[in-house]
């Protein structure tokens, strides 16, 4: 008989089962998803690549360059 997906919380670690016991999954609970929430608010986890603003700008200097077309 298969017992099911155990997890950590991403935040405190505490082993969790995948089912309608922790309604907050991945988290443990509501503290938990708030803390992350929270950190990803105040931008201590983030996600790799370039900015907003960078990527306008470099799909701006294409439309000028010719590279890209039908933005005008």
């Amino acid at each position: 008989m298969s017992q099911g997906l155990s997890l950590n919380c991403p935040v405190c670690k505490k082993v969790i089962k995948w089912n309608a016991d922790f309604p907050n999954r991945p988290f443990c609970s509501e503290r938990c998803k708030m803390i992350d929430l929270g950190a990803w608010s105040s931008e201590e986890h983030t996600i790799p690549g370039e900015t907003s603003v960078e990527a306008i700008e470099a799909i701006m200097d294409a439309v000028e360059k010719g590279e890209i077309e039908g933005f005008e």
